[in-house]
C-alpha cells in the first residue's frame, strides 16, 4: 500500500512582494532575490531573470507605456521613472531599472545555495514610491 499523500506546502513568506504591494508589474519568470533599504522609507526590490535585457526592456515599455531611458551603454542599464520624484521624501525615483549582468560577467550570482539558475543574466530593480504620510 502506498504511503498517504503529503499535504501541499503553501508558501507563507510575506516578505516576497507582489505586483499589488509594489505597484509595478513583475516579469512573469522573475525570481525575487531580496529587498534593501534605500533610505527615506523606500526599499529596492531585486528580481533575477534569465530573460534577455532587450526583451525585458520591451516588456516594460509595453506594460508601462513608457520608452524609459538607457542610462548606461556599458553595462546596458535602462530606467523607467514612474511617478514624480520628491527630493524631500524620496531617496530614489519610483520606477523600474533593468541591468544586463552579462556585460563582462557571467551574470548576477543567485544567492540561494544550489538554486537554479546559478546566475541571472538580467536583474530587475523595482523601487516603489514611499508610503504617503498624512499631513
Amino acid at each position: 500500500m502506498p504511503p498517504p499523500a503529503q499535504p501541499a506546502i503553501v508558501a507563507t513568506d510575506t516578505g516576497v512582494p507582489t505586483e499589488a504591494t509594489l505597484g509595478f508589474p513583475i516579469y512573469p519568470t522573475a525570481q525575487f532575490i531580496g529587498s534593501y533599504n534605500a533610505g527615506r522609507a523606500q526599499r529596492y526590490y531585486l528580481f533575477g531573470t534569465t530573460a534577455p535585457f532587450t526583451g525585458l526592456v520591451g516588456y516594460y515599455q509595453t506594460l508601462l507605456d513608457d520608452r524609459g531611458n538607457r542610462v548606461f551603454d556599458e553595462p546596458p542599464t535602462h530606467m523607467f521613472e514612474v511617478g514624480r520624484f520628491r527630493d524631500e521624501t524620496m531617496a530614489f525615483p519610483p520606477g523600474v531599472t533593468i541591468k544586463d549582468w552579462t556585460w563582462g560577467s557571467e551574470g548576477y550570482p543567485n544567492p540561494g545555495p544550489g538554486a537554479e539558475p546559478a546566475r541571472f543574466p538580467s536583474i530587475i530593480m523595482i523601487v516603489p514610491a514611499p508610503p504617503l504620510v498624512p499631513e
